[in-house]
């Protein structure tokens, strides 16, 4: 008995020390809490003989097993605190409790003793061999039995999906046995949960609902809420139980308050140390009108600044003020491309330290973060978070733990929209209504961060009402001063061609380029920048997703580099330059595309202002039009606004008018029918979780597949891969290898021997042959069938 209540005593030590970050707001001291959590520690902690978890210690012999009350009740108390933050404090708290009474059977014990050989050493042959038997589902039921179904089902669903992923309600959607009812129907045992177990649940059973859900996807989401407070709660227990050192690792980070110390000392010498230009006085202006807006109630703003004004740190200083001023938790960068994420995320390390800046994109070198931040990319349990808006918006919709844990930490933070223009539009009613459900439940402020705002703000077309985002907040100030900051950093003059129809001839194209030392071409698809670039002379540089992230990140280097020195620098490239990539061309081309891409391509054009007269942007109409889908219908809404009017393409005040057409255009803002999934039926609060998540998804993997190619390391990284498997820092470094086709086009290149497996399921280029240190990938015409286009 001494031995297990040393032990505890341990593991609650090892447990505080790294909760001390997210728990202790007011900064206790840590022997303060030790002291004040062992005292109130409850006695059975140590007489209970169920176990949840078992290990060996690094001799072999085995450890204390971990006590299932122990789990249940640490489990409890960490999803009541996640989810204390809306509101939902006991909800979280019989979710964790109730989350493993599954394993409080007579037979589940037998079998986790069996299958790990704990106690069993005679029967080591066995040990891994017996079949699975199930714990989850029986939670499940058994809150829905003690709770009624109108309490019982919302906290089914979290439970029976605490491994598996959020389920479906039934088989409608073809989930078949997955299905929660299913699996429900298949409970007969529920009476052999022990009675300690199950009594302390029925004195659980959670209060009122924290606010009245409306008919959308108010309800599924408080349930994923719940579900990732769950999920957390359940690995961080866990993983003080299995591997405490790594625990130890976990927080540390400074506090707000203390980074915005840190980014204002950062401004100063920025400020002293900056070149006394127009630019930059302004960018200036703006990161004082943020301060000053920060201290406005919390809500959703949008932050209208022409490209190359500053968003990164005008966004940087409302958001840390803005936590300040309302005591929030964390700062979360979502970004478009991982092309720009890390550009964006090296000015919040130069501002706040390499430290303190956590990204979680699949671009991620492991070599080049730490344990702590890896950690903290799991579930986001730092200051400043920096992702991609593909990871944000599948999380928000996700079924699988791994992806929902982090989800309950986007509460009580700041979230900034860089580029906001880019969130898909077949996914938008979906994505827009979740944003307003974070700003009203959940303590979210946002900050919607473009040069081209879209139209999301709510309001009436065609007699109905699209539901957009409510008040909008501009932190610059009204539309005049809107219209008079783009006056004041007007860099550039746009030169449309004559006619909107007159098509040029890439050799047309090719000619006028040559005739400048320094320019870029951006074109809307990979296909027209091969073409385009075939014509150019040798050196011309090749920007697209025919080439890998490494590949593209070291010519966009070595493109500042010879634009530093004034040498002679000429791009073609896809729209991939235009999201936030930091170039600086006096002249810069646009293949005719919708008005967010013309203005986002401008901002490549003087970006500094040094140029002694404006910069220019020459639009012209290339001989392939756009791809079809959305690219296309920019397009024309553009040519449907600009013809025969005399207005300036780059005009702030277009920008609502053209995205409220497009909009209207788009064959649909909910295309796989998100909204329908997500909204539970009123007999059974059936919901089709993973169905929606499966649909859900900004990057089809159903239509593409990715294979490595031949640049750089990747071949000695391949031989890696072949020799000890696909772990997990060598798949990320590999990731910045790969190119993305059709599966269509896979297939083929399959066929002809151009690509092989290496490993089961992972692909690569078979020859360097067939991949260019110009071009990236060397593709002959299957990859542009009609409609094939990948940036």
């Amino acid at each position: 008995m001494a031995s297990l209540t040393c032990y505890y005593s341990y593991r609650f030590t090892g447990m505080v020390k790294s909760w001390c970050y997210r728990f202790s707001k007011n900064r206790l001291s840590i022997n303060r809490m030790l002291q004040s959590a062992l005292i109130n520690r409850d006695v059975d902690y140590v007489e209970d003989m169920y176990i949840a978890h078992v290990k060996r210690k690094d001799d072999g012999t085995w450890a204390v097993p971990h006590s299932l009350l122990d789990h249940l009740k640490n489990t409890a108390k960490l999803a009541g605190e996640f989810s204390k933050k809306f509101g939902s404090e006991s909800w979280g708290v019989a979710a964790g409790f109730s989350h493993d009474a599954g394993k409080g059977r007579q037979v589940w014990q037998n079998y986790i003793r069996r299958k790990s050989g704990y106690g069993h050493e005679e029967e080591s042959n066995l040990v891994g061999k017996i079949g699975k038997i199930q714990h989850a589902i029986h939670g499940a039921k058994l809150v829905e039995e003690l709770y009624g179904k109108a309490h019982g089902r919302v906290l089914a669903y979290c439970i029976a999906g605490h491994h598996a992923g959020l389920p479906d309600w039934s088989a409608a959607e073809g989930a078949g046995q997955s299905a929660l009812q299913f699996r429900e129907n298949q409970v007969a045992d529920l009476c052999d949960v022990a009675t300690q177990i199950s009594e302390k649940i029925r004195k659980l059973k959670p209060g009122n609902l924290p606010w009245k859900f409306d008919n959308g996807l108010d309800l599924s989401l408080w349930i994923r809420m719940l579900y990732s407070s769950l999920v957390d709660a359940d690995f961080l227990d866990t993983e003080f139980y299995m591997d405490d050192v790594q625990a130890g690792f976990r927080g540390d980070y400074c506090s707000i308050p203390q980074l915005l110390l840190r980014l204002n000392d950062f401004v100063k010498q920025l400020e002293e140390t900056s070149e006394d230009t127009e630019v930059n006085k302004t960018r200036r202006e703006i990161r004082k009108k943020c301060v000053q807006m920060a201290s406005e109630p919390q809500g959703i703003f949008s932050l209208s600044v022409p490209t190359g004004g500053g968003k990164t740190l005008s966004s940087l200083a409302f958001g840390l003020e803005h936590a300040v001023k309302h005591n929030l938790d964390r700062l979360i960068y979502v970004i478009p491309y991982t092309s720009i994420i890390e550009q964006n995320a090296e000015v919040l390390r130069l501002a706040l330290g390499a430290d303190q800046v956590v990204e979680h994109h699949s671009n991620l070198d492991e070599g080049e973060s730490t344990l702590k931040t890896r950690l903290a990319s799991e579930n986001w349990d730092a200051p400043v978070i920096v992702t991609t808006s593909v990871q944000f918006f599948e999380s928000l919709f996700a079924a699988k733990s791994s992806r929902c844990r982090k989800l309950h930490n986007i509460v009580r933070s700041v979230v900034v929209f860089d580029e906001a223009q880019l969130v898909p539009v077949d996914y938008l009613n979906p994505i827009l209504e979740t944003i307003q459900l974070l700003v009203d439940h959940y303590n979210v402020s946002v900050v919607i961060s473009t040069a081209t705002q879209p139209a999301f703000g709510e309001r009436w077309v065609d007699g109905r009402i699209f539901a957009g985002l409510k008040n909008i907040n501009e932190i610059i100030g009204d539309s005049k001063e809107v219209e008079n900051l783009y006056g004041s950093l007007k860099r550039v003059q746009v030169e449309l061609p004559e006619d909107l129809h007159s098509e040029s001839t890439w050799e047309e194209v090719a000619e006028q380029l040559q005739k400048h030392e320094q320019v870029l071409c951006v074109v809307s698809d990979r296909k027209s920048c091969l073409d385009l670039h075939s014509l150019m002379p040798t050196g011309t540089f090749h920007l697209s997703a025919l080439m890998c992230g490494q590949h593209r990140s070291e010519t966009i280097k070595n493109i500042k580099v010879g634009l530093e020195n004034n040498k002679t620098v000429r791009v073609i490239s896809t729209q991939l330059v235009e999201a936030g990539v930091d170039i600086d061309f006096p002249v810069v081309y646009r293949a005719f595309a919708g008005l967010d891409s013309i203005a986002q391509a401008a901002g490549r054009c003087n970006r500094e202002g040094k140029l002694a007269t404006l910069g220019r942007v020459i639009v012209f109409i290339p001989p392939q039009k756009a791809p079809l889908g959305i690219l296309r219908k920019a397009a024309d809404t553009a040519r449907s606004i600009l013809i025969n009017s005399n207005v300036d393409p780059l005009d702030y005040s277009l920008f609502e008018k053209y995205f409220s057409e497009l909009y209207w255009k788009a064959n649909s803002l909910d295309s796989k029918d998100i909204k329908t999934l997500l909204k539970p039926d009123r007999a059974e609060c059936g919901i089709f979780f993973r169905t929606a998540a499966q649909r859900f998804r900004i990057i089809d993997d159903s239509i593409q597949k990715t294979i490595i190619v031949s640049y750089g390391e990747s071949d000695r990284l391949i031989r890696l891969l072949k020799s000890n498997g696909p772990e997990r820092w060598l798949m990320r470094k590999l990731q910045r290898y790969t190119v993305n086709i059709y599966k269509d086009d896979f297939f083929q290149m399959l066929q002809q021997g151009t690509v092989a497996e290496v490993y089961p399921n992972i692909y690569a280029l078979n020859s360097n042959i067939n991949y260019s240190n110009d071009t990236g990938l060397l593709a002959d015409k299957i990859l542009f069938d009609p409609g094939h286009f990948i940036i």
